[in-house]
């Protein structure tokens, strides 16, 4: 291979995966910290050099080669990566994978990756995304009881939801013995929570990791609690108990019995999203988990009506629907009786509304414009800051533009001068600069997924005996038009959230300069799926959507958000807090999709048949505009607000049929 072409087999791994493959084994145990695709050993994961003790760009002796002797056993045996494989016919598959028709998730080695990819019917393996904390806004405990979400009308059909299960993927624990989750009884509507990072315990049917929490340990854990005047928690601890817990809160919207599907069942999967760093780098935290969680509760209903709701997201890919994620869940949503809505996202921020309001980071995650014409450029901004002195973490960017044009891409660091241009078919891998930053860059052509073209920039600390964190300032990112007959772009910046690393630093993430960000397509790209339904966040009091609510369209210009709910401010149950204090408020698109899942609860309630294209039509047919609004769809409220009653009525009227022909009698000839 020369610094310009690459095999054929190399082209069909996603340019992350050819990062991963020329890194060393330390360096991608470190880098498994901040990418939960990527799993080491315990003893090379205690070799990595730790993220949270990086110097600075200038601190040590600019002598030092950027990475040693790469160590081909180690990288091989020791590192395991999830990905997404898309073949035109089926793979062998291990006894960690799963498959769809022609699209599989898989666990493998780095070498089992590269010599997958010689296969010439493989088309392209990619690593899975991510999965990031969710960031609402939380409140203080309370008291205050929070108002009853209930639907009257209808009632009568709906039964507040007896008959189906509320399906939740979330993160930080459950508190499923919380008073709001209780039956007359005492009982827990929990019927089961698979905590996915769980070490020991019964696993689930067809998964080998986790641990399983069934109805019969938690009534077991509540009467033996009491006799030793203990938490049933302590009996049956979960691998989060956070208290002001997020997917406490979440359930508690849908279905606790302050809820909006107050007698429907309660599945959840608890999502692992390790807080110590060698847990990170020994554990998976990544895309196929969620998929994990969809397949395993969709088992778990066999059959019966299920609403699931998913509040975690990712900026990663093309934001058109066409991820390996998405994809295989509008295939399982293919079927009649599910449904699955995702928050759309808290990265609507583009600006602060104090001295001290840092939101607008978490915002300015998107870039986009057009190239006019042939020869003409257009610069971006894009913001590293780190610790204002240097960024620990890995920042990825992702360009699309257009299968008809061609551009080119150069790169210029803070006080430095440009690299580049790098042309369509092009790249530049772990290349070192002088202030140690590794820069990567991938100029990629036609993506298999959906024709487009596509840029992928990464900025990687160096990974040496010492970590030298990437330089903070003003990155230039310059796009060449060198064919030119459409000219849009996208840029996206992958979600890096900020991180205490102790001694009073952080991880900030990176973001796109004022001048250059874009307010819209900010929407998550798990929530641009064709059948998922995309909840924004409304702010009632300002009868607007609420600053940090994310925005679409999707990159392919498809509306989403689909709907919008009051997500500010919403008071639900308070998982594992002070018992004198059950309630909590929070703000965010997390807080609206459980109260769009719960009403599509009792939706399939009324009618079990529905199916997820059908719920959708219904979402949008029944919405109501804010106050001087149309009923256009637009990119920050959807096509308006829910309204649960006429969803309601709307949804017992999809399989009725009415013969009109005793109308027209004595009309006819």
């Amino acid at each position: 291979m020369t610094d310009r072409y690459e095999s054929l087999a190399r082209r069909r791994m996603h340019p992350k995966l050819r990062v991963l493959a020329n890194s060393d084994a330390r360096v991608n145990a470190a880098k498994a910290e901040i990418q939960g695709c990527l799993k080491v050993t315990s003893t090379l994961a205690a070799q990595a050099p730790s993220l949270g003790a990086a110097v600075a760009p200038g601190q040590i002796s600019k002598g030092k080669t950027a990475v040693k002797d790469l160590n081909t056993a180690d990288r091989r045996e020791n590192v395991e990566v999830n990905v997404f494989v898309r073949s035109t016919e089926p793979v062998r598959l291990g006894p960690h994978d799963r498959a769809q028709g022609r699209l599989a998730a898989m666990r493998l080695g780095l070498e089992e990756i590269e010599n997958l990819a010689g296969d010439a019917n493989i088309v392209i393996i990619e690593p899975a995304e991510t999965l990031k904390p969710p960031r609402p806004l939380k409140g203080s405990a309370t008291t205050s009881t929070p108002t009853a979400r209930v639907v009257a009308n209808e009632r009568k059909k709906h039964g507040d939801g007896v008959g189906v299960i509320i399906g939740v993927i979330d993160v930080e624990g459950f508190d499923w013995a919380h008073p709001d989750f209780l039956d007359q009884a005492g009982k827990s509507r929990f019927v089961s929570i698979w905590d996915q990072g769980a070490k020991d315990g019964t696993r689930p049917a067809g998964f080998d990791y986790g641990r399983v929490i069934t109805s019969a340990d938690m009534a077991q854990a509540v009467t033996e609690a009491k006799q030793v005047h203990v938490s049933p928690h302590d009996l049956e601890p979960q691998s989060q108990m956070v208290v002001g817990s997020h997917g406490t809160h979440v359930a508690s919207i849908a279905a606790g019995n302050s809820g909006v599907c107050s007698k429907a069942d309660i599945a959840a999967v608890l999502i692992s999203l390790p807080a110590e760093d060698l847990e990170r780098r020994t554990s998976f935290y990544d895309s196929t988990r969620l998929l994990d969680a969809v397949i395993y509760l969709l088992d778990l209903a066999a059959g019966r009506p299920i609403s699931i709701n998913i509040s975690l997201g990712t900026n990663g890919h093309a934001h058109d629907g066409s991820s390996a994620l998405d994809r295989w869940l509008d295939v399982l949503l293919a079927e009649p009786g599910r449904s699955i809505c995702i928050a759309a996202g808290n990265a609507g921020q583009e600006r602060p509304e104090a001295p001290d309001d840092l939101g607008y980071m978490l915002g300015r995650i998107h870039a986009g414009s057009r190239i006019a014409a042939q020869g003409l450029d257009h610069e971006l901004e894009w913001e590293v800051v780190g610790d204002r002195i240097k960024d620990a973490s890995e920042n990825e960017m992702e360009l699309w533009y257009e299968p008809q044009d061609r551009f080119a891409i150069s790169i210029r660091p803070p006080d430095g001068q440009w690299i580049g241009p790098i042309a369509p078919g092009e790249f530049l891998e772990n290349f070192q600069l002088a202030d140690r930053t590794m820069l990567s860059i991938y100029n990629e052509l036609h993506h298999p997924a959906n024709g487009a073209n596509y840029i992928a920039v990464y900025l990687t600390p160096f990974m040496g005996d010492v970590v030298v964190g990437v330089k903070a300032g003003t990155w230039l990112v310059k796009l060449h038009g060198l064919v030119v007959r459409d000219g849009r772009f996208h840029a996206w910046i992958e979600r890096d959230d900020p991180v205490d690393i102790g001694d009073g630093a952080h991880f900030w993430p990176s973001f796109f300069s004022a001048r250059s960000n874009v307010d819209a397509s900010s929407v998550s790209a798990l929530a641009c799926g064709q059948r998922i339904v995309s909840v924004a966040n409304l702010h009632e009091a300002r009868r607007s959507a609420h600053i940090t609510s994310s925005q679409g369209p999707t990159r392919d210009g498809r509306p989403k958000p689909d709907i919008v709910a009051p997500g500010t401010d919403i008071v639900a149950a308070n998982g594992f807090g002070d018992p004198a204090e059950p309630w909590i408020p929070m703000t965010g698109t997390s807080m609206v999709s459980p109260y769009v899942a719960g009403v599509i609860g009792l939706m399939l309630a009324v009618e079990k048949t529905l199916t997820a294209a059908q719920i959708l039509g219904i979402l949008k047919a029944t919405a109501q505009p804010l106050p001087g609004g149309t009923f256009e769809w637009v990119n920050d409220c959807g096509f308006g607000v829910i309204m649960p009653e006429a969803c309601l009525r709307e949804a017992g009227h999809v399989t009725a049929r009415l013969d009109a022909k005793d109308r027209f009698k004595g009309r006819l000839s």
